[in-house]
C-alpha cells in the first residue's frame, strides 16, 4: 500500500476525507485485503484516475461501479483493461458508440484508456478496489462514500465539465450535479445487456466536444 500514489491537487482537495473514521476503516480492511488476498487494480493503481487527471485538467468525467476482478484487467481507470488484455464488452460497445459518432474507425484501440486520461477524462470507478474472481466484493466498504466527495469537489469548484451517466447508478452518484455549470450527459450503460435500450446512438462523445470547444476548452481526441 505504501506504492499508492494520487495527484497532490487531489490529495489536497480530499484531505478531509483521509482522516474520517470511515476512510481510516476502509485503509484498514484494503491493507488487510492486499495482504491475505488476490485483489485488483495493483496497489500503485488505486488512484490512478486521480494521478493521471489532476483537478484542474478534468474537463469530462466518465462514471464507472466496480473495477474489473479478472487477472491483468483492473488498471484504476474506468472501463479500462491492461494492455494487451482482450476489451470487455462494455468498452467494446463505447468504441463501436465513437466510431458511429465520428464516421470512422478508432484509430487507437487501445483499452489502456490512458490517451483519454492524459487529455482531462476522468475515468473514476465508485469502488476502487476488489478481490479477484469477486465482483463487487468491496463494495459497501467506504470507497461509495470516498468518490462521493469527489462529485461536489468538481461541481462546486469547477465550470463547464461534461459529466457523463451511464445506467441508473451513475446517474444517483451524478444527482446533484450543478447543471446549471456543468453540462450532464445520462443514457443507458454500455453494457451488452443495455446497450441497445439507449446508449447506442446517444451522441455523447461529440455533445461533450462541441460544448468543451464553445466554452474555449481543447476538444477529446476519442479516436
Amino acid at each position: 500500500m505504501n506504492e499508492v500514489r494520487i495527484d497532490l491537487s487531489w490529495k489536497s482537495r480530499l484531505a478531509g476525507e483521509f482522516t474520517k473514521p470511515y476512510f481510516k476503516a476502509l485503509t484498514e480492511f484494503v491493507r488487510a485485503e492486499y495482504a491475505h488476498e488476490v485483489v485488483y487494480p495493483p496497489p500503485r493503481d488505486i488512484f490512478r484516475a486521480f494521478d493521471l487527471c489532476p483537478f484542474e485538467a478534468v474537463k469530462v468525467v466518465i462514471l464507472g461501479q466496480d473495477p474489473y476482478h479478472g487477472a491483468g484487467q483492473a488498471n484504476g481507470l474506468c472501463f479500462a483493461v491492461d494492455e494487451g488484455q482482450r476489451l470487455p464488452p462494455s468498452l467494446q460497445n463505447v468504441f463501436k458508440e465513437i466510431e458511429t459518432e465520428y464516421g470512422q474507425p478508432m484509430v487507437h484501440r487501445d483499452g489502456t484508456l490512458e490517451r483519454w486520461a492524459k487529455q482531462g477524462v476522468l475515468l473514476l470507478n465508485a469502488t476502487l478496489t476488489v478481490r479477484a474472481r469477486l465482483a463487487g466484493s468491496h463494495q459497501g466498504r467506504g470507497w461509495e462514500q470516498f468518490t462521493d466527495a469527489v462529485i461536489p469537489a468538481l461541481s462546486d469548484e469547477r465550470r463547464g465539465v461534461v459529466f457523463m451517466l451511464w445506467g441508473n447508478y451513475a446517474r444517483q452518484k451524478g444527482a446533484h450535479i450543478d447543471r446549471k455549470k456543468h453540462l450532464v450527459l445520462e443514457s443507458a450503460h454500455p453494457s451488452p445487456f443495455s446497450a441497445n435500450a439507449g446508449f447506442f446512438g446517444n451522441g455523447h462523445f461529440t455533445q461533450a466536444n462541441a460544448y468543451l470547444a464553445a466554452h474555449g476548452e481543447t476538444p477529446i481526441d476519442w479516436l
